[in-house]
């Protein structure tokens, strides 16, 4: 799936597929899956988080999902630090709730479901 979101006056193409959790692993040494996790509360809970959540969230996090997906979809971009240094303004939070399907579609599934092994009563 494939994302173009406007940042800082700059279109940024944003993509997810099968190599994004492994590129995210490779450059941060960290499980992907476990990062979202941590961010689903707070994503969740709309535009007004809890000052609890908030303090709990390693906002590092956000940024390295938001490169991961950006690099995934452009494999020219520079690393980490060096991107986000060609942006004045990077609002995270309005970029992550933009990329926030993106990400979900990561985890998805397109199994149904069968009857098959259900018991009948």
């Amino acid at each position: 799936m494939l994302k173009t979101i406007e940042i800082d006056g700059k279109k940024v193409r944003f993509e997810s597929k099968g190599s994004t959790v492994l590129r995210y692993k490779l450059q941060f040494h960290r499980d992907f899956l476990a990062d979202i996790m941590k961010m689903k509360d707070l994503m969740s809970a709309g535009n007004n988080p809890s000052y609890e959540q908030i303090k709990t969230l390693d906002m590092e996090v956000f940024y390295n999902i938001c490169w991961t997906l950006a690099k995934t979809a452009d494999k020219n971009i520079p690393e980490p630090i060096d991107w986000l240094d060609e942006f004045e303004e990077f609002p995270i939070m309005d970029i992550m709730s933009e990329l926030q399907e993106l990400i979900t579609k990561s985890f998805g599934t397109t199994k149904k479901k069968s009857r098959k092994n259900q018991k009948v009563k």
